[in-house]
């Protein structure tokens, strides 16, 4: 583990991106490959815009998938509020150490993530999505781009 003192200033910057995701159910498997911008947000607001872009291939069939979310000074220095694109609390982010892990309900399902920091340019996302619509395993690596 790799103890990061500020969350939003690591995170900073364009990341490569690659993800498998796993319907536990059904065994079917998929695997996003991409880029993360984390940008400025607008109007100088702290914070940064996390936009995701990339080529998400599941059961043979590739299609272009993005997403946007908002990484939003938390309660506690260091710490993120990560919000999604519409506004909505999504989850925090806790980076201190190195490692954290934080719940999302979604409607009757639970989202489980664990993220920890494995290096300086480096760090690896778990979600685990269990209840009576879902049970998926997304795993996702993102590695600091060179400029």
């Amino acid at each position: 583990m790799h103890p990061v003192p500020d969350a939003l200033a690591h995170l900073a910057g364009t990341w490569h991106v690659e993800r498998t995701v796993r319907d536990l159910a059904g065994g079917a498997e998929g695997r996003f490959t991409g880029r993360t911008e984390f940008g400025l947000l607008e109007g100088g607001a702290p914070g940064l815009l996390h936009q995701e872009s990339g080529v998400f291939v599941w059961q043979g069939v590739a299609r272009p998938a993005e997403r946007t979310l908002r990484f939003l000074p938390g309660g506690i220095p260091g710490t993120v509020a990560v919000h999604f694109a519409d506004g909505r609390f999504f989850h925090d982010l806790d980076l201190r150490t190195g490692r954290h892990t934080a719940d999302h309900p979604c409607s009757a399902d639970l989202y489980r993530g664990e993220f920890e920091v494995l290096g300086p340019d480096s760090w690896r996302m778990v979600w685990r999505v269990g209840g009576p619509a879902k049970e998926l395993l997304l795993v996702t690596r993102f590695e600091r781009a060179t400029p």
